[in-house]
C-alpha cells in the first residue's frame, strides 16, 4: 500500500489509533492489519518507490500527509499490551494436593501453598507444581497382575541357598518435594533399585521356609526400614508408608517337588502334635500314679518303724517289770500267752480222773451264742439259746493210754512250775 492510498488519508484522520468518534474500544485485529500497512507504507517510501506505485495504482488520488504521532501512539499500545500479557503469563494455581516450586533463573528459589499465585514471568522466573498428598506405588517382580511376572526381578536367593519368587508393592510419598525434583534426576527409578536392593539383603539373611510362612510380615518391615533409610541417606524427599508382599513362592520349575515336602512337614507336624497330645494324657496319670504309690511307701515306712519302735519300748517296760518281780512277770506272762492260745483253738475237756467217759463241751460254739445274746435288742423276756441251755455231752470210751498219756503231760507240767518258783 502507498501513501497515496485514499484509505491511508481517511485513516489518518483518525484519533491516534483506529478509534473513530462515539464508537467502543478498538478491534485488535484491525489495528494490527493497519499497523501493517502503515509500516509498509513507510518503508516503500523510505525506499524511493511510494510514488511510482502510487501512480501505478491511481494516479487520480490525491496525495496523502504522514502522520508521526499516529504511528507512536500505535506502537505505545501494542507494547503495553505485550507487557500486560507477558506480566499475565506469572499466573499460576497451586491445588490443595500440590505445593509450587519457584525457580529463579532455573535455581530454586521458593516453595508456596495452594491457592492462585504470581511470580515473574518467563524468562526470569519459572514454577513446577508437585504433587505431595498422592501415592505413588511401585510393583517389584510383576506388572500389572501377579501372573505378569519380571522373573529377573521376582527370583532371589535365601539364607539357606535357596530360590524363591517373591512379589512385592511399594507404597510411597513424597516428605520433601525439593530434594525429590533437584537433589536427584530420577527419584522414582531410584526408589525401585533400592526396593530391589532392600528385599535382596533381608531375604538373603533368612530361611527358605521363613520367608514363605511365618515370617512374611517380618521380611516386609525389615525391607521398609532398610529402604527408608537408603533413601534418606541419598535425600530424595520420599517416605516410604507400606510395603506389601504380594505373592511368594518356590520357582515354578520345581514347585510340584516343594508341595510334596511341604506335605511332609505338614504330616510330621501333625504327627508330633498326636504324640504330644498322648504325652500330655499318659504322663500326668503316670506321675499321679507315681505319687501315690510314693506316699503309700512312706505311709507303710512311717506305720513299720512306729510298731516297731513301740514294740521295743513295751519290751523295754517289760524288762524293767520283770527286774523288780521276776516271778510274777513270769506267770502273767505265761497266762497271758494261754489266754492267747486257747482263745483261738477249740477245746476239749477231758476228765482224767473219772470212769473214762468223755465230756465234749463246745465252747466256741457257747461263747458265739452268748454273744450275740449280748448284743441283741433287749425285750421283755430274753430267751436263752439252746446251746447255752442244753450242754451236749457225748459219752465214749477212751483208751487207757491216752489216759496215762495225760496224766504224766501234767505231772511233769506242775514239776517245771515247782522248779521255775525255787
Amino acid at each position: 500500500m502507498s501513501l497515496n492510498d485514499p484509505q491511508w488519508g481517511n485513516r489518518g484522520n483518525d484519533d491516534g489509533g483506529g478509534k473513530r468518534p462515539n464508537q467502543g474500544p478498538p478491534d485488535l485485529e484491525q489495528l494490527w492489519r493497519d499497523l501493517n500497512r502503515r509500516l509498509s507504507g513507510i518503508f516503500d517510501r523510505q525506499r524511493g518507490g511510494g510514488g511510482d506505485r502510487g501512480g501505478d495504482r491511481g494516479g487520480d488520488r490525491p496525495p496523502v500527509q504522514f502522520n508521526p504521532k499516529f504511528l507512536g501512539g500505535g506502537i505505545g499500545l501494542l507494547l503495553a499490551l505485550v507487557v500486560v500479557v507477558w506480566l499475565a503469563s506469572g499466573f499460576y494455581i497451586v491445588d490443595a494436593s500440590q505445593v509450587g516450586l519457584v525457580l529463579q533463573f532455573g535455581r530454586y528459589k521458593e516453595s508456596t501453598d495452594s491457592g492462585l499465585r504470581w511470580r515473574l514471568p518467563y524468562p526470569i522466573q519459572s514454577h513446577e507444581l508437585v504433587n505431595v498428598s498422592g501415592v505413588r506405588t511401585l510393583e517389584i517382580g510383576y506388572r500389572g497382575s501377579e501372573k505378569n511376572k519380571v522373573l529377573k526381578e521376582a527370583l532371589m536367593l535365601t539364607d539357606d541357598e535357596n530360590i524363591i519368587n517373591i512379589q512385592f508393592a511399594v507404597q510411597y510419598i513424597l516428605k520433601d518435594p525439593v530434594d525429590y525434583v533437584f537433589t536427584n534426576r530420577h527419584a522414582d527409578d531410584a526408589v525401585m533399585q533400592v526396593a530391589e536392593t532392600a528385599i535382596r539383603e533381608v531375604v538373603g539373611k533368612n530361611k527358605m521356609d521363613f520367608v514363605l510362612y511365618e515370617g512374611r510380615d517380618t521380611v516386609a518391615a525389615n525391607a521398609s526400614k532398610l529402604m527408608q533409610e537408603i533413601l534418606d541417606r541419598y535425600k530424595t524427599g520420599i517416605l516410604i508408608s507400606k510395603v506389601t508382599m504380594q505373592n511368594a513362592q518356590p520357582p515354578e520349575q520345581v514347585q510340584a517337588a516343594f508341595d510334596d515336602a511341604v506335605k511332609a512337614s505338614q504330616d510330621r507336624e501333625r504327627q508330633k502334635n498326636e504324640g504330644q497330645a498322648y504325652a500330655n494324657d499318659v504322663i500326668p496319670k503316670a506321675r499321679g500314679t507315681a505319687a501315690r504309690l510314693t506316699e503309700e511307701a512312706e505311709g507303710y515306712k512311717k506305720r513299720v518303724i512306729a510298731t516297731a519302735e513301740g514294740d521295743a519300748s513295751r519290751f523295754r517296760q517289760i524288762n524293767t517289770e520283770y527286774a523288780k518281780a521276776p516271778e510274777v512277770t513270769r506267770s502273767r506272762m505265761y497266762i497271758e500267752t494261754m489266754q492267747q492260745v486257747y482263745s483261738n483253738t477249740s477245746k476239749v475237756m477231758v476228765d482224767a480222773k473219772g470212769q473214762g467217759n468223755l465230756l465234749y463241751l463246745p465252747l466256741d460254739k457257747l461263747i458265739q451264742a452268748a454273744g450275740a445274746v449280748v448284743g441283741a435288742p433287749a425285750t421283755g423276756s430274753a430267751e436263752v439259746p439252746a446251746a447255752a441251755r442244753s450242754t451236749p455231752a457225748i459219752s465214749n470210751e477212751v483208751p487207757p493210754q491216752v489216759v496215762e498219756k495225760n496224766e504224766a503231760r501234767s505231772r511233769e507240767t506242775l514239776r517245771q512250775r515247782d522248779r521255775e518258783s525255787r
